[in-house]
């Protein structure tokens, strides 16, 4: 009798809590793909996406939205992250990623202020992105439209999103190391 895997006899493992790294890429569940106005997050409760907000005609999201599993940012949401990839994938798609760099950033609601930044990755399996290593990859005006995007989409939610700086890989692979401490 052929061995049935976890998941098929009902131990499936919830999304929040599949390790963070596999080999040298960081895992993404993707909540809400490219080009979609609609914003979704993973709600554990149910198990499942639920749609959160939904964009003013015109905007979208730039590139796949997401986060990576077993960590906890500052905000006390799983760590964010913009994945570069050929084409848009479905929510709930574990993307297997490279670490590019990340927009560190600020975010202010009714006077509260906390950390929120926004890891960017390639996704390991991109044909169109393979090159691209470390954020100075990318060009400037790709990076300032990235930006551009947190900020307004945070504008429209009455909140403030200050970039505070960009950084590299190794700041972006310390701030998931962190999360995960975080997390436990």
């Amino acid at each position: 009798m052929a061995h049935k895997s976890p998941a098929r006899r009902g131990r499936s493992t919830s999304l929040e809590r599949l390790a963070p790294f596999e080999d040298e890429c960081v895992l993404v569940v993707i909540e809400t793909p490219k080009g979609s106005p609609n914003k979704l997050t993973f709600e554990r409760r149910y198990g499942t996406f639920v749609l959160k907000g939904v964009l003013p005609a015109g905007a979208v999201f730039p590139f796949d939205f997401g986060f990576v599993p077993s960590t906890r940012a500052d905000d006390g949401d799983p760590l964010d992250v913009l994945v570069l990839m050929d084409a848009p994938v479905y929510p709930g798609c574990i993307v297997p990623s490279r670490l590019i760099g990340v927009i560190e950033a600020e975010q202010t609601e009714e006077g509260e202020t906390e950390r929120n930044e926004r890891l960017l990755a390639v996704a390991a399996h991109s044909a169109a992105h393979r090159s691209i290593r470390q954020l100075t990859d990318l060009s400037q005006d790709l990076v300032a439209q990235i930006e551009h995007f947190f900020v307004s989409y945070n504008e429209m939610k009455g909140k403030r999103f200050e970039v505070q700086r960009r950084a590299g890989s190794k700041r972006a692979r310390a701030l998931v190391m962190a999360a995960m401490k975080r997390r436990r």
